[in-house]
């Protein structure tokens, strides 16, 4: 009944014109939503059976990008989202730690702005709830340096967690403003994130625009969900990943998201039919908590737009959602497996005002010991794992490879994107090939803010993306490259065609400065093949030489030239990957 509820706030807006007039036409609120591990077909709205209907709501009535990119991983597309940079120019080109050179120190740079501190020379107050995850933090600092924390970065006012993945019912690093904070009873993160926005919105002095940023955690591991939203997915799994694959790949076409001729991308990994797994019905409750932890996120955004709603201010909002990067094949907590026997449970409670200072916490707050390991069922705080490898393979539903690849499945988001005051489109797609770098461009753009050459004393690198505007009514876009690397996975796009390579077949002989021997490419034709089952190297040599040479060209300049370990390799969770061999 609340997912019907809130469609219908939606809808019934539109069928009047739009829920309000705004006050300041020439300057949008703007929302900026994002989730965290999430498949490019699990919403509604892009193929997926998981209930989200304020989300297809907002597709409904706006739009749909289906060629938006991010760039495979967290971190770095939170780094270039925030600044409309490619993410090893703010400084974080892997993860947190500092790999050596000025792309790698995995922190924020002053040589880039937020979005929060460009739009602050606009008059805008800018807002953020949840996952930062651009700066360095470690527990056992007793007074961490703030420097590159939300409120020093342009942001008013903050709540959330400064690190990257924890427990949704005890985060590591929570945070409000600049003080680390204990969560209160009956905590759940991903309700906290939406309802803190709720009342950012609702205590904004209405005479000023406001820029906010929402990150949630959802459904990055641990698989933690509310039992109320893990009931409504009862049984709906029990078919297994193949049978979801080929329903979503149907909706899809039907939908017309893909083409009909582009193949079904192989299921990874090999033999992995649902029918020859072991422990089936195990496997279909981790995806029944992963469904329901996206169910719990779209409940957060309806309550927003509500509020949005209420005040008058949906009309003039424009409100972006993306996805960090494609489905996770990690398969936490597979490894190894703890269940304490039964009479052998030692209660470690947590005093009152303790901080958590673990990532994978060993213990509840109350003390329970935490689960990891085959059998587990998720949803609990006393459990830490993710879903199997071919789930992932299903949330990404039709691409290949996931989240760290530059392949489709890697960096394939959705972006849907509503403003009834600016968009007069209701439910149409955008195909027009975009990327992180250009959501900078566009709130640039639209709320009339300055994007400086100097701040503070340092020369600030020039905006990387372009506004997405003139998409708003189907134009163009003045791109004519998009480029990618993380953990030595690359690619670059031109036109229809893109040129990609796994690190995995980095040669051991090979310098990290010199340009990857052509033989190590793979090129596909993204217009009869998006799903990237024909590789066409060897019949387009030229293409293959003048896409490497320009990706090289970008990656020296913008500080992308990866830096693999000396023998690069697999991950040891994609061992299976017989692909990429």
């Amino acid at each position: 009944m609340k997912e019907v509820i809130g469609l219908l706030i939606i809808l019934s807006c539109f069928l009047i014109g739009s829920c309000s007039s705004p006050e300041k036409q020439d300057q949008p609120n703007i929302i900026l939503i994002m989730s965290d591990d999430v498949g490019y077909s699990d919403i509604g709205c892009y193929g997926g059976e998981i209930r989200t209907p304020n989300l297809d709501g907002l597709a409904a009535n706006g739009l749909r990008y289906t060629q938006f990119y991010n760039t495979s991983r967290c971190c770095p597309t939170r780094a270039a989202l925030l600044t409309g940079l490619h993410q090893h120019q703010a400084g974080i080109g892997h993860m947190m730690n500092d790999r050596g050179n000025d792309g790698y120190r995995g922190d924020l740079n002053e040589h880039c702005l937020t979005i929060a501190q460009v739009m602050k020379s606009a008059g805008y107050k800018n807002y953020m709830s949840g996952k930062w995850h651009v700066t360095k933090y470690k527990p056992s600092w007793e007074d961490p340096p703030r420097n590159n924390w939300p409120m020093q970065r342009g942001f008013d006012r903050f709540f959330g967690t400064i690190q990257g993945a924890g427990s949704f019912y005890d985060p590591y690093s929570l945070t409000s403003g600049n003080t680390l904070i204990t969560p209160g009873e009956g905590f759940y993160y991903t309700d906290a994130i939406s309802d803190t926005a709720v009342k950012f919105i609702r205590e904004h002095d209405s005479h000023e625009p406001f820029f906010m940023y929402v990150a949630y955690t959802a459904a990055h591991w641990p698989m933690h969900a509310l039992p109320e939203d893990i009931a409504k997915y009862k049984g709906m799994y029990d078919i297994g990943w193949d049978s979801i694959r080929s329903s979503r790949y149907a909706r899809m076409i039907e939908m017309g998201l893909i083409k009909p001729e582009w193949e079904m991308s192989p299921a990874y990994p090999e033999d992995s039919e649902w029918e020859k797994v072991d422990m089936k019905e195990w496997h279909a409750r981790c995806m029944e908590v992963y469904a329901a932890m996206l169910d719990n996120m779209d409940q957060g955004i309806g309550r927003i737009i509500k509020e949005l709603e209420s005040q008058g201010k949906l009309g003039n909002t424009i409100i972006f959602y993306l996805q960090d990067n494609g489905a996770c094949a990690e398969t936490y907590g597979f490894g190894r497996t703890y269940i304490p026997p039964e009479g052998e449970v030692v209660l470690h409670p947590m005093a009152a005002g303790e901080l958590q200072t673990e990532m994978v916490p060993k213990y509840t707050r109350d003390g329970w010991p935490v689960k990891v390991g085959h059998g587990v069922v998720p949803g609990p705080a006393d459990t830490f794992i993710g879903y199997a490898m071919e789930w992932a393979n299903a949330s990404n539903t039709t691409f290949r490879m996931f989240k760290h690849w530059s392949h489709e499945g890697g960096i394939a988001t959705p972006l849907i994107v509503h403003w009834p005051a600016g968009i007069k489109a209701r439910g149409e797609f955008r195909d027009q090939p975009s990327q992180l770098v250009d959501i900078m461009a566009t709130c640039a753009d639209l709320g009339g803010a300055a994007y400086p050459e100097e701040f503070k004393g340092n020369n600030i690198y020039p905006m990387a993306g372009v506004s997405l505007a003139p998409s708003f009514k189907n134009n163009p876009l003045d791109k004519e490259f998009l480029y990618w690397e993380h953990e030595g996975n690359r690619a670059i796009r031109k036109g229809k065609w893109k040129l990609v390579s796994r690190a995995c077949r980095w040669p051991h002989d090979h310098e990290e400065h010199d340009m990857l021997p052509l033989r190590f490419w793979e090129l596909y034709d993204l217009e009869a093949d998006r799903t990237e089952n024909y590789n066409l190297a060897s019949q387009y040599p030229d293409m293959v030489r003048e896409l490497a040479a320009e990706w090289q060209a970008w990656a020296e300049g913008a500080n992308a030239v990866p830096k693999p370990p000396q023998k690069p390799s697999k991950p040891e969770w994609a061992k299976d990957l017989s692909d990429c061999d």
